[in-house]
Order: C-alpha cells, then sequence, then structure tokens
C-alpha cells in the first residue's frame, strides 16, 4: 500500500519524473537528505521505470573528514513550506450486470463498492547547491573508511539524496471493498463466489517519513568529491530520445537545429511552437510558412503523441541551451560541425565542468592533449567558442575563469552534447 501511495504522490507533484518515490516505509530513513545511495544494476525495466535505488546505511557526513569550522551537515538542511495533497474515491455498483463477448462472459450480481482515502500534509526538505558546493571545499572524504575503501574497489556508482518529499503529520492511507450477491465470471473457465466479501486495509505514515527523493551522483577522486555531473546527467536525461532514432529523422532535426542557428527569429519560432507542443493536453497542429521548419513539423505531426512529446522536450532543451550562447558561439558551433572537431570540443569543455566555475575565479590545469588539434585554425576556433563562455585558455594547457562562468560553460557543454549526438560524431 505505500508504494502504491507514494507512486500516486509522486504522480500528481512532479509531473516531470524528478522524484523517486520510496517503496518501503520500513526503509524510509534511509532516503533522507544527504544519505548515500548506489544504484541496483539493470534498473530499467518496463514495468518499473524509476531506478532501483538501494541504501548503503551511511551518510555522507559519515565519510567525510572533520572541516576546519567544524560544521555539521545537519546546519544545511532547509525546510519549504507545507502543502497538502487529497484524494477521496467511492465507487459503488448495485443491482445486475452483464457484459458477454465471444470467448468470455462477466456476470455480476448484487452490490459491490469500493473506497480510497488521504490526506497527506508534506514538505520538501534539502540542501541548497551553494550550501553543498561550500561543503565540498571545506570537507574531503575519508579514503581510510572501511565503506569508501570497499567502494574503490567495485565499479558501484554513489548517489547522494539533496532534496525529500516527507510527511509533515502523521497520515493515514485506507482502503476498503465489499461485494454482496454472487459474482460470475467465464473467461475460458468458471470461477464463483457467494457470500458477502469484505476486505479493509490500512497504514499509518508517521509524522517525518520520507514519501519521496531527488539525487546527484557522486565522484570522488583522490580524496576529493565531485556533483558536478549532474550537468552530464540532465543532458543524458533530456536528449536521451535522439539515440533512438532514425539516421533520416536525426538528420531532419539537425539540419532544422542548424537552420535557427543562423537565424534568431527562427529559433524563437521553434523554440515556441515546441513549448506549445508541450502545453496542448489533445494535440497540436504544427503549421508553419518557414521552409526550414517544414519537413520536420510535417514529421512531428505524424508521430505517435507520446514520441510527439518525447521530441519536443528534447528540442525544446536543446533550443534552451542554444539561446542561452551569443551569436558569435552559434556560428563558431557551425563552423565546428562542419570542421569535424565538435568531439573533441565537447571532450575540452567537460573537463572545464570538472573544475569549480561557480566560486573559485583562479587558474587551473588542462590537459594540453584537448587543446592539441590537427589544424591551428581549429584550436584557435576552439578557443574563441569557449572565452565567448568566459573562460580565457593558454594554447599551453591552462585556463583563467572569468565572471563565473559555470552557467555559460554548462550551456555550451549541452549544445556540443547535442551536435555531436545529432550529426553522429565519434
Amino acid at each position: 500500500m505505500f508504494k502504491k501511495l507514494t507512486k500516486f504522490i509522486v504522480n500528481q507533484m512532479d509531473p516531470r519524473k524528478e522524484l523517486v518515490p520510496v517503496e518501503s516505509i520500513a526503509d524510509h530513513e534511509h532516503f533522507r537528505p544527504l544519505c548515500l545511495l548506489k544504484k541496483k544494476k539493470k534498473s530499467n525495466r518496463i514495468f518499473h521505470r524509476a531506478p532501483y535505488y538501494q541504501r548503503t546505511g551511511f551518510t555522507l557526513d559519515d565519510v567525510l573528514l572533520s572541516g576546519e569550522d567544524g560544521t555539521r551537515t545537519e546546519s544545511l538542511h532547509q525546510d519549504s513550506n507545507q502543502f497538502t495533497l487529497t484524494k477521496v474515491r467511492a465507487d459503488e455498483v448495485d443491482g445486475g450486470l452483464s457484459i458477454s463477448f465471444d470467448p468470455a462472459s462477466v456476470e455480476l450480481k448484487g452490490g459491490a463498492s469500493l473506497s480510497k482515502g488521504f490526506s497527506v500534509k508534506s514538505k520538501k526538505n534539502g540542501i541548497s547547491q551553494q550550501s553543498l558546493e561550500a561543503l565540498r571545499r571545506d570537507r574531503k572524504i575519508n579514503m581510510d573508511h572501511s565503506f569508501i575503501r570497499q567502494l574503490q574497489r567495485t565499479d558501484i556508482r554513489l548517489y547522494v539524496v539533496t532534496e525529500t518529499l516527507e510527511a509533515s503529520e502523521e497520515a493515514v492511507y485506507e482502503e476498503s471493498t465489499k461485494a454482496d450477491g454472487g459474482f460470475k465470471a467465464k473467461i475460458y473457465a468458471t470461477l464463483s463466489a457467494k457470500g458477502t466479501r469484505e476486505n479493509n486495509q490500512g497504514i499509518v505514515i508517521p509524522k517525518g517519513c520520507t514519501l519521496a527523493f531527488r539525487t546527484i551522483p557522486l565522484r570522488i577522486r583522490d580524496g576529493k568529491w565531485e556533483k558536478l555531473e549532474e550537468v552530464r546527467t540532465e543532458v543524458e536525461k533530456s536528449c536521451r530520445i535522439f539515440p533512438e532514432l532514425s539516421p533520416d529523422l536525426l538528420l531532419t532535426i539537425l539540419n532544422t537545429i542548424k537552420a535557427v542557428m543562423r537565424d534568431e527569429k527562427l529559433l524563437q519560432e521553434l523554440s515556441q511552437k515546441m513549448e506549445e507542443v508541450l502545453e496542448e493536453n489533445d494535440g497540436y497542429e504544427l503549421k508553419t510558412e518557414s521552409p526550414d521548419l517544414k519537413e520536420l513539423f510535417s514529421t512531428l505531426q505524424q508521430s505517435p503523441r507520446h514520441r510527439l512529446l518525447q521530441l519536443a522536450e528534447g528540442i525544446t532543451y536543446v533550443l534552451d541551451a542554444l539561446q542561452e550562447l551569443m551569436e558569435d558561439q552559434l556560428l563558431l558551433l557551425l563552423e565546428s560541425l562542419e570542421r569535424k572537431i565538435v568531439s573533441q570540443q565537447l571532450k575540452l569543455v567537460e573537463n572545464l565542468l570538472k573544475h569549480d566555475l561557480e566560486y573559485e575565479m583562479r587558474p587551473f590545469p588542462v590537459n594540453a592533449r584537448l587543446l592539441s588539434f590537427q589544424h591551428e585554425e581549429d584550436q584557435m576556433l576552439t578557443i574563441a567558442l569557449v572565452e565567448l563562455s568566459g573562460v580565457q585558455l593558454q594554447k599551453k594547457g591552462s585556463a583563467i575563469p572569468r565572471d563565473e562562468p559555470f552557467e555559460a560553460v554548462a550551456a555550451l557543454f549541452v549544445a556540443l552534447y547535442a551536435l555531436k549526438l545529432l550529426s553522429g560524431s565519434k
């Protein structure tokens, strides 16, 4: 019952499915902010779309060395406003009902009733990204901890809970079913039951019980732990539809993206149309006067509704990133596609994101091989592209951040990642 309840709550309150429902009330304490989790292998099942997370029994605080100021992680938790979700359902059937079709028939006599009801007051509890980043700078991983030593010998990926949805008051969830008379069904066989049957079930949800949670990946290296992999996690999730597409459809999307990168008005039109697709519940007719958009719109219009929404979501995500870039950067990206250097540029920008581009405005080393291109023109183009996002590159292998460039570099990473996927670059 608890699993059914948390799934319903997540579906109602988090349509983007970024929260993961807790499946067992017995384990809810192991999914609180800063708890460490591992993901079960083969977690993507057709009958279980949410990831299978397993508890480790440890929190981030358990495996960190003491910091200079002695601050414990409990002080980083932040509560949000409370909100209430209520559901009451009661169905009743009286008299007789008979439905028949070959080769099965169903007959219902008497009466039946089903009721479900709950009212859950909940609140969000989490750790702000700024607080988590400050903690990362102040406290290193204890590499002698038994769990960390064990982790280093495996390929298990570690995750940290950053946000939870929890019950702010005790609540009760109840289900009640009652059937009178007789029920007879024949579907290649006959089953019968007579008399009155009643089934009542209930569960008490304690105050503070974790109902759902959100995680980010945690990578440990030489005592340091990094959370900037959340950029890659987000882009992989948002662009997950592209690897499933046929080469012809990928080419259509790529040609459309290239066209809007050259024309700001076209970019705005495509972005608006995709957002309208996502907002319409009963379908949406794609119309345009632009020849650069007609082929894509025709293809999308013929797609099943669920596939159309997936494509619109992925395209919107890419367009949002492109709109964060400067016009000159878009032209440099188009030139990079022609020169077939997008893959190497992506590796370079990913390397930049591993550094603290939000708070530490000081030079840091960059792998010189990532700045080594076959042609000098490719190197100069790449340096110009990155510098427009706020990071000055030196040919010998160093970088200097300017004006907290994390968001600009992240947008560039998304654009390069999408162009690599769409173009089929190695």
